[in-house]
């Protein structure tokens, strides 16, 4: 242990176990004794959903599928795909109309593979390089521009999740390697990152246990949670905390706990020998979307809490998923569900596939507030981007793309707030705001061609 009773408790102090390291989150006793204000923390989540909106289809445009009606502050969520975040609203700054030019085929031999190419472009808004090989290119994605300025304090300067299977091996379709639709994170023009999709994986990477897989696989079978590993450690700091600390600490083990316990349900089942609705999948992947997406939230939450990390990039499906989402009422693929045929009918049903996957998203908010972080909560400090590259993936385009941000950013962002874009605007000038609003000094970001105010809308107007 690396603390000392009765004075300062060293913000890097952990739990150490035999093969386990739990980090701590922030404590009364890490402040120091004299009059001192600590410069906020931001987080930054950035999250990707494939496939574009139903609201960016004609029909969709016309009866605010994805977007309200009004901007400014007065707008109605009541009908659109963002209805699940009305309660939040204040939280929530949502931008509409905007293009992803750089997702588009720029010459013939690129035609048909806007699928292939998309996940590369969202965070990054480069044009990637055509190829099947290893000469990847596109270009420096937003969540790793803030790593370089507020990830390097951390043990982990970033981390990369996804939901849908990722093989980073050989080619795709129409001439892109499956590197650039695997991955929505890239830490230079060629170099995308690997993203994780197994919780276990996760647990396992945030609390250090065992040095090799077959360790940690050996730790599992004895049937032992990872705070039995750390209660020697545990029972001495507690005597060094006064009341309120000790119930915050209390309180984040049994969150850290709760999830293993699911982790822990989950490959019970899935060892069980029962057939299981994706084979393929890990063992410690649950098969349900809404228990996976949740699980994934969780631990970032308390990552972020425990500052292990300040930077996650979430790919939440990967292009040309046929999954099913039961929960919907729609029985058919996504994937499929998306190539609508503008049929009226079959465009309502990709809403409401919208609708559930930003249904997720109040889950996340409510337990990111819920996090105390100094003198404020984890959403007041976050900047959370969600969003799509593709608009209308009926025809593959990427015109009035999907994109809003929550959280406050330590104060960059007030919320409650509706910007509908002018025709034409490159989605990289929000991405471009967002990030000169929590204090990058960038000039410019992929296709950008101004700075987008977040803060600032037209009177309410209805579009």
């Amino acid at each position: 242990m690396n603390f000392i009773t009765q004075k300062h408790l060293n913000r890097r102090t952990v739990l150490k176990g035999l093969g386990a390291t739990i980090a701590l989150p922030f404590l009364d006793a890490m402040a120091p004794a004299r009059a001192f204000v600590a410069p906020k923390k931001l987080r930054l989540v950035a999250m990707e959903m494939v496939h574009g909106a139903a609201g960016a289809t004609a029909f969709g445009l016309q009866k605010n599928l994805w977007s309200p009606a009004a901007t400014g502050s007065a707008f109605d969520l009541s009908v659109t795909a963002l209805s699940p975040l009305e309660p939040w609203r204040d939280y929530v700054t949502i931008v509409s109309n905007t293009d992803v030019r750089n997702a588009e085929a720029f010459l013939p031999p690129e035609i048909g593979g806007d699928h292939f190419r998309s996940a590369a472009v969202f965070l990054t808004q480069a044009h990637p390089k055509q190829t099947q090989g290893s000469d990847l290119k596109a270009g420096t994605s937003l969540d790793q521009l803030f790593a370089q300025k507020y990830g390097q304090e951390t043990p982990m300067p970033s981390m990369q999740l996804c939901v849908e299977n990722v093989d980073q091996a050989g080619g795709c379709f129409y001439g892109y390697s499956c590197a650039y639709t695997d991955s929505i994170s890239w830490a230079n023009e060629e170099e995308p990152l690997p993203m994780i999709r197994d919780p276990r994986a996760v647990f396992d990477q945030l609390f250090g246990i065992g040095a090799t897989p077959e360790q940690r696989a050996a730790r599992r079978k004895r049937d032992r949670s990872i705070l039995d590993w750390v209660t020697q450690s545990t029972n001495e700091l507690k005597r060094t905390l006064g009341a309120a600390d000790q119930v915050r600490l209390s309180d984040y083990l049994e969150d850290v706990r709760e999830i293993e316990r699911r982790i822990q349900k989950v490959e019970a089942q899935n060892s069980s020998g029962e057939a299981r609705a994706i084979p393929g999948a890990p063992i410690g992947v649950p098969d349900s979307y809404d228990e996976h997406v949740k699980l994934m939230f969780d631990m970032q939450v308390v990552a972020f809490a425990s500052d292990v990390t300040r930077v996650v990039a979430f790919k939440l499906s990967r292009d040309v998923s046929n999954r099913v989402y039961p929960e919907t009422g729609v029985n058919t693929g996504f994937h499929i569900a998306s190539h609508h045929g503008e049929r009226e009918d079959r465009i309502l049903d990709l809403a409401k596939i919208n609708r559930y996957h930003v249904g997720l998203v109040p889950y996340f908010l409510k337990k990111l507030k819920e996090t105390p972080d100094g003198d404020s909560n984890l959403l007041e400090n976050s900047l959370l981007i969600y969003g799509s590259p593709m608009g209308n993936s009926n025809v593959h385009n990427h015109k009035r793309c999907p994109l809003f941000f929550a959280g406050h950013a330590g104060g960059a962002l007030k919320g409650n707030l509706h910007i509908k874009a002018a025709d034409g605007t490159p989605m990289a000038n929000a991405m471009l705001g967002a990030l000169r609003g929590v204090g990058l000094d960038l000039n410019s970001f992929g296709d950008s061609s101004a700075v987008m105010d977040l803060n600032t809308a037209p009177a309410s107007t209805v579009a």
